[in-house]
C-alpha cells in the first residue's frame, strides 16, 4: 500500500511539473521557446544521467572497496541484492565523518552504493543493513531515472524563463502575440518556485518509497527507523561541509547531510525524519 501510494504521488507530481512547463512555455516562450528549452534541458540532464555515478563519487572523494577491505559490508549488500534480484553494485567508501549513504547509477547494472566512514562508526550491523536496503531500493525503483526526468523538466522552466527575460531585455514581447512585461516578471518569479517545490516533493516521495521497499527487503523496519534517528542526531554535530560539489549529491543521501537550519521544509529534498520513523514503526505494527 505504501509503495502504491508513493508511486501514484510521484506520477501525479511529474504530471503537475509537465503541466507547469506547458503553461510557462505557452505564456513565455511559445512553441519555439518550448522546443528550444526541451532540447537544451534534455542535453544537459542527459549528461548528468549517464555520468551521475562518477560525479557523485568524485564529489565525496570516495574510493571503491573490495570484499577483502570490507567483508561484512560486501556480504550484507550481496545478500540484499540477491533478495531483490539485482546485480551486485560497486561499493565505495567516502572519508567523511558525517554519517550518510547514497546510491547512484542509471540502472541496476551500473549502480554504485557509497557509505561514509562516519556511518560505519555510528551504526551497528543491523542498522547498517537497514540503510543499505533503503539504498538498494533506490536503484531497484529507478529513482535516478525519475530524479533525472524531474530535474530535466524543472530545467526547462528555468530555460524558458531565461529566454523570456532575454526577449524582454532586447525589446521582444509585449505585443499582441507575446507575453506582457508583467506576465514575464510574474512567471520569472513563480515558475521556478513552483518547479522547485514540485521537484522537492518528488524527491521526498521517492525517499518514502525507498524506506518502505527497503524495510520490506530486510524484513526489519525498526532497524532503518533506529538508523535514521542516529544519523540525524549525529549529523547535526557533524554536518557535511556545503560546497558546489556536495550540494547536488545531498539530494541522493539517505538523510539531509547539512545542518538544515536554513532549509525551508517545502523545498527540502528529504522528508521529516520523525515522520519517516513513524511510518516505519507503523510498518512493523508498532505505534510510536
Amino acid at each position: 500500500m505504501h509503495r502504491l501510494r508513493n508511486g501514484l504521488k510521484t506520477a501525479v507530481l511529474l504530471g503537475g511539473l509537465s503541466a507547469l512547463i506547458l503553461l510557462v512555455g505557452q505564456v513565455l516562450g511559445g512553441t519555439v521557446g518550448l522546443l528550444l528549452a526541451a532540447v537544451v534541458a534534455l542535453g544537459l540532464n542527459g549528461v548528468s544521467y549517464f555520468y551521475s555515478d562518477r560525479l557523485a563519487i568524485r564529489a565525496m572523494r570516495a574510493e571503491e572497496i573490495g570484499p577483502n577491505q570490507a567483508p561484512r559490508l560486501h556480504a550484507i549488500v550481496a545478500e540484499l541484492a540477491a533478495t531483490k534480484g539485482m546485480p551486485m553494485p560497486r561499493l565505495y567508501l567516502s572519508p567523511t565523518d558525517s554519517p550518510n549513504a547514497f546510491a547512484t547509477g542509471r540502472n541496476p547494472s551500473n549502480a554504485a552504493v557509497c557509505v561514509t566512514s562516519g556511518i560505519l562508526e555510528v551504526l551497528d550491523e543491523r542498522e547498517l543493513r537497514g540503510v543499505l536496503g533503503h539504498e538498494l531500493s533506490h536503484v531497484g525503483n529507478r529513482d535516478i531515472l525519475i530524479s533525472s526526468v524531474a530535474a530535466g523538466l524543472a530545467s526547462m522552466v528555468m530555460i524558458l524563463v531565461n529566454i523570456a527575460q532575454l526577449g524582454a531585455l532586447f525589446g521582444f514581447g509585449g505585443d499582441e502575440d507575446g507575453p506582457s512585461f508583467f506576465e514575464i516578471i510574474l512567471m520569472a518569479v513563480l515558475g521556478p518556485v513552483a518547479a522547485g517545490l514540485i521537484q522537492a516533493a518528488i524527491s521526498r516521495s521517492r525517499e518514502y518509497a525507498a524506506d518502505a521497499s527497503g524495510a520490506e527487503a530486510t524484513g526489519d523496519p525498526l532497524a532503518l527507523a533506529s538508523a535514521l534517528d542516529k544519523i540525524e542526531r549525529v549529523a547535526q554535530g557533524r554536518p557535511l561541509p556545503e560546497s558546489s560539489e556536495t550540494a547536488p549529491v545531498s539530494s541522493l543521501m539517505i538523510a539531509n547531510p547539512f545542518s538544515g537550519k536554513t532549509m525551508m521544509r517545502l523545498f527540502s529534498t528529504h522528508p521529516d525524519t520523525r515522520d519517516r520513523i513513524a511510518r516505519l514503526h507503523s510498518m512493523s505494527g508498532e505505534q510510536r
